[in-house]
């Protein structure tokens, strides 16, 4: 009778296993966990993806830019010790926790490797590179250089720069909606909520975070009509937020309160043209002065 064949032992077998998904992270920091299990699987040592992922969580090494922290930290050059594109990724990555504002209860070092984190992570970098050189001027590869991740990394998560662009629009105006909604709840009296949601607008679409600005951002202006009309649901129902409200004024016999609505919203938005940081005035201060002259104009 054929005697069968021993297999080695596993604890054996896994710890080589272990040794090398640690030797390559050190010496390709940027092969991902899938290239790592191919890289193994050649050398006839099988493991998952998953697997791989698994053993460089337990070392805290599950993404390039805490291996490349880690392969700076352990050299006595530093960052030296790098190569340059090894630095700029680095960079990238240290300009990516910026970008997520992880809550003060929450880890703070590195990527996180939730995919809703992740996702927020390239929605924050999209709407930074959106504000800053406008939807034309901006590219996947730029989003993803932003974000610290590649090019087609994007496209895990946004199927297209379009994509991309709505979804900054609807979580932006959700967000600023949200505030607004929270911070109105405070009072009771109408004029005195119109003002709180003024100055909620005002400062959110001048010195918010870039997503917070596309509220005020009028597409209209950009000839971009497809765009517009996938985003107009989502102001239509930030917008119904300023209607309740002007609705709810004790205003004049005869005022037209669509015109006020439209005529308040509008001036505030045009701020994003001449608003210069460093005045003498706050954005909170001017959303009030404008609704003051607003308020004597049509007051009962």
């Amino acid at each position: 009778m054929k005697q069968a064949r021993r297999r080695p032992c596993a604890s054996s077998e896994t710890s080589v296993i272990e040794t090398e998904i640690l030797r390559l992270a050190r010496e390709r920091p940027e092969l991902g966990q899938a290239g790592i299990a191919k890289t193994l699987r050649a050398r006839n040592l099988k493991i998952s993806a998953s697997g791989v992922r698994y053993i460089l969580q337990r070392h805290g090494l599950e993404t390039t830019f805490k291996r490349l922290q880690a392969l700076a930290e352990q050299s006595s050059d530093g960052i030296e010790a790098l190569t340059e594109q090894q630095r700029q990724y680095l960079a990238r990555g240290t300009l990516t926790q910026s970008l997520i504002r992880p809550p003060p209860s929450q880890p703070q070092d590195g990527e996180s490797d939730d995919p809703i984190d992740r996702r927020q992570i390239v929605l924050n970098a999209a709407a930074q590179l959106f504000s800053e050189k406008s939807y034309e001027g901006t590219s996947i590869r730029d989003i993803a250089a932003r974000a610290g991740l590649l090019p087609g990394s994007v496209y895990h998560y946004y199927a297209s720069k379009e994509e991309l662009f709505i979804e900054v629009h609807r979580e932006g105006i959700a967000q600023v909606k949200a505030r607004i909604e929270s911070a109105i709840a405070q009072s009771t009296d109408p004029w005195e909520r119109l003002r709180i949601a003024c100055e909620v607008h005002f400062a959110g679409i001048l010195e918010g975070a870039p997503i917070d600005r596309i509220a005020g951002r009028n597409l209209a202006l950009t000839g971009k009509v497809d765009l517009l009309k996938r985003t107009t649901p989502y102001r239509n129902d930030y917008e119904s937020v300023f209607r309740d409200l002007v609705d709810a004024l004790p205003a004049a016999p005869g005022t037209d309160r669509s015109l006020l609505r439209l005529f308040l919203l509008g001036g505030m938005n045009w701020g994003c043209l001449w608003y210069r940081p460093g005045g003498t005035r706050s954005p909170e201060e001017i959303a009030r002065v404008m609704l003051d002259m607003v308020r004597r104009g049509v007051q009962e």
